[in-house]
Order: C-alpha cells, then sequence, then structure tokens
C-alpha cells in the first residue's frame, strides 16, 4: 500500500478540489483519513491522509508491463470491426462522463465480443463473461440505447 497527503484550504477552489478527486478516481483507494485543523496563522484546512493500492501492473521501477496488443481490424470482420469502432466512440463518451477509465466501462475484449453479437442487446451483455449484471445496468443499458440510435 502506499500514501499520498494533501493539505487543501477549507474554501479551497473547485480546481484545487478536482485534483483531489482526479487522484481518488484514478487509484484504488483503501481509506482516506480527513482532518480539519486551523493553522497558526488562523486558516482553516483539511489534510487528507490517502491510503492506496499500488497498480497491479506497475513494476517496481514503476514501467507498465508491455503487453500485446490485439488489432481487432485483424480480428475481426469488416462488419463486426466497424460496430467495435463505433462501441469504442460511444465507451469513451460513457467513460469521459463518469470520469473513470474507458476500461472500467468495458474492455476492448468485451466489445469485439459485443460487436460480434448478433444485435447489441442488454440481454446478450450478459452472456459475456466479465459482464455482469451491474456493468449491464450501469452502462450496458445505455451503450445499447447510443449504439442504437446511431446505426439508424
Amino acid at each position: 500500500m502506499q500514501i499520498k497527503i494533501f493539505d487543501i484550504l477549507a474554501s479551497a477552489s473547485e480546481q484545487d478540489v478536482e485534483i483531489v478527486n482526479k487522484f481518488i478516481r484514478g487509484h484504488k483507494v483503501v481509506d482516506i483519513d480527513k482532518q480539519f485543523y486551523v493553522s497558526s496563522d488562523n486558516v482553516a484546512h483539511w489534510s487528507l491522509c490517502i491510503t492506496y493500492l499500488a497498480m497491479a501492473y506497475q513494476q517496481q521501477n514503476n514501467q507498465p508491463e508491455k503487453r500485446e496488443k490485439v488489432d481487432y481490424k485483424n480480428v475481426l470482420s469488416a462488419d463486426d470491426f466497424e460496430k467495435f469502432t463505433k462501441l469504442r466512440i460511444i465507451r469513451k463518451k460513457l467513460a469521459e462522463d463518469n470520469a473513470i477509465p474507458a476500461y472500467a466501462v468495458f474492455t476492448d475484449s468485451e466489445l469485439a465480443q459485443i460487436a460480434q453479437l448478433p444485435s447489441v442487446d442488454a440481454r446478450l451483455l450478459k452472456q459475456i463473461t466479465g459482464i455482469g449484471d451491474k456493468r449491464v445496468e450501469k452502462y450496458g443499458n445505455l451503450i445499447c440505447e447510443i449504439y442504437k440510435e446511431t446505426t439508424e
């Protein structure tokens, strides 16, 4: 586990608060210890000690592990690759709206499997390994709706 300490003014700007929020969204947070205090110069502060897990894919030298990339253009049929491309655009929008990484919505592998389905349908999404009820509820219905709108 690792820690990161933030000290922000109680009257912090939206921008300062967003820095903390962005850090929290980007890490697997285990605990946040919050302390409110008034400094000797009579200024109110929040001190945040955030305990988080180191990313599993990082090596000791903090270099990301190299993974072989799959070229889905070579793996999927032309029609399925076109669906895959549209699904990636929709996934990116959902990820940005929820301030999470795109792979947290659906991975490329999952999108490739969705693209190969006869139709983009929430019921069929549940048949894909790794996609459960919660993700279908949270993102599946939206991705199906948006996909249908863009293809009509």
